[in-house]
């Protein structure tokens, strides 16, 4: 996925989330103005759709790791920026460390000049989270396999 694709999906969950979700058609048609071909433009409007979608989970995950900056404290373009990298992290083939790249180079661009260390870090977390999530699975089903395996099944 190129850096355009994620600049036009931060274009759009940003107006998403502004306009609360309403008017999306106008939304996808603003981006014709963005970077990047009509592909690029259709790219990153799913993206940003599919990110909207899992808003609320990764906002519970960034509330979690970081609890004095909660959602409503978040400018914007912050929140947009993780739940794009979020949605990519958990859902996509996308590697965490490249997606988590990505962000960082996107709140460099467009948001404060902290941002890129607190969304570097939240991020951070989340793959920490995923990735130890990810291990532990990994046990159970090998124990379940063990299990089978000694069981005669």
């Amino acid at each position: 996925m190129s850096r355009n694709v994620r600049r036009c999906a931060l274009q759009a969950i940003y107006q998403i989330d502004a306009c609360k979700g309403q008017d999306i058609e106008s939304i996808r048609e603003s981006l014709s103005q963005s970077p990047g071909d009509e592909q690029t433009h259709d790219s990153g409007f799913e993206l940003a759709k599919k990110a909207w979608e899992l808003r609320q989970e990764a906002d519970s995950i960034v509330v979690e790791l970081a609890p004095d900056w909660p959602t409503y404290r978040q400018p914007i373009i912050d929140r947009s920026i993780l739940r794009i990298a979020y949605y990519e992290i958990v859902s996509t083939q996308t590697p965490p460390k490249v997606a988590i790249n990505e962000a960082v180079e996107l709140a460099k661009e467009y948001s404060t000049e902290k941002s890129p260390l607190f969304i570097n870090g939240v991020l951070d977390k989340i793959y920490k989270l995923k990735r130890a999530d990810n291990e532990i699975a990994d046990d159970n089903e090998a124990a379940q396999q063990d299990a089978a395996c000694e069981s005669g099944g």
